[in-house]
């Protein structure tokens, strides 16, 4: 528990006190984020916030492991380091889409290496096909999620929190510093990018934390129940970013658009357009982060039938709220289009 601690600390400390140098770095080099219609923000707001949630967490972890870390956490440090450059060149000079899917496909190359994937007792290729899946889901998905002040970094937060606890309940340690880490890392920058943000994260922080997140889901482990239930407790986790990320590819596909479209169809935009102000959007979206992790909680420790009946009500919910949302914005298009 007191390394869990210093690690939190030392990338805590690490993030803030780098946060305004990045900032400067990002306003010398004109890496900023320029407003427009499809964009929340008024004024430029320079990016690479990730840069230190990177730097932050990695060195922390580095720092316990007195810069000689196990096989494991050294091939999820390189991976997540891969997409994270990914993400800081898309940063500076925008990518096509396939090319930072192939530096996701590098990051998940490597972890390939190390034996690192899902474990399920399925053939091995389907294994690794289902962490390919997971990997680039998930970090698109959290990459989708970074659409407002405070978001994307504040969910982030959360699932970290409830992957340390469950490190702890299990005795993970590799696992619990990493997200310890992680939630000191994100924490030091919500100083900074909590509404109204001073800087944003960017590609290389959303990328980065949506990979070593999802690494870090597949890595937990849970001796005591039974792997048919316990898949679900990342799918719990990450539940937050997996139903913005379907909404929105589902509404832009309705309409006939790319899903790799921009635009103020997430989850946030919607509830902001119900009345809500951005900081109170994403308190709410906090608020379900924290409820789907307290699913988890409760996934880890069910039976087969709870598990299952769980799953099948959360599903359910989840596809209502989407068709009430979905409706809700046709409404309003129809009514913007005759006004």
């Amino acid at each position: 528990m007191r390394a869990f601690l210093a690690v939190f600390l030392i990338a805590l400390t690490l993030t803030v006190a780098g946060m305004p140098w990045v900032r400067r770095v990002a306003l010398a080099l004109d890496i900023v984020d320029t407003p427009s219609a499809r964009k929340v923000h008024r004024t430029p707001t320079p990016l690479l916030g990730g840069a230190a949630i990177f730097i932050g967490a990695i060195l922390a972890v580095l720092i316990l492991y007195r810069g000689d870390p196990e096989p494991t956490v050294l091939g999820v440090l390189l991976a997540s380091t891969v997409v994270a450059l990914t993400g800081l060149v898309d940063d500076y000079r925008p990518l096509p889409a396939w090319v930072k899917l192939a530096g996701q496909f590098l990051g998940f190359l490597i972890l390939a290496y190390f034996g690192i994937r899902v474990r399920l007792p399925v053939p091995g290729a389907v294994n690794y096909a289902i962490t390919l899946l997971w990997l680039l889901g998930i970090t698109n998905a959290i990459n989708f999620l970074d659409n407002m002040d405070g978001l994307s970094a504040g969910i982030a937060a959360v699932t970290s929190s409830f992957i340390l606890l469950l490190a702890l309940f299990n005795g993970q340690f590799l696992v619990g510093a990493l997200a310890a880490g992680l939630l000191g890392a994100c924490l030091g920058f919500l100083r900074y990018n909590f509404p109204p943000a001073r800087i944003f994260m960017g590609d290389v922080g959303s990328l980065f934390l949506g990979f070593l997140l999802a690494v870090l889901g597949i890595q937990l482990r849970f001796p005591d129940n039974s792997n048919f239930v316990t898949w679900m407790v990342p799918v719990f986790l990450f539940g937050l970013p997996i139903f913005d990320m379907t909404l929105v590819v589902i509404s832009r596909l309705r309409r006939g658009l790319s899903p790799n479209t921009a635009g103020k169809d997430h989850t946030s935009h919607r509830l902001v357009r119900l009345g809500y102000t951005p900081r109170e959007a994403v308190l709410i979206l906090y608020l379900f982060s924290g409820i789907l992790g307290m699913m988890a909680l409760f996934i880890t420790q069910a039976s087969i039938v709870e598990g299952y009946v769980v799953g099948a009500l959360a599903a359910l919910l989840g596809l209502a709220a989407i068709g009430w949302l979905e409706h809700r914005w046709q409404e309003s298009e129809t009514h913007e289009s005759t006004t």
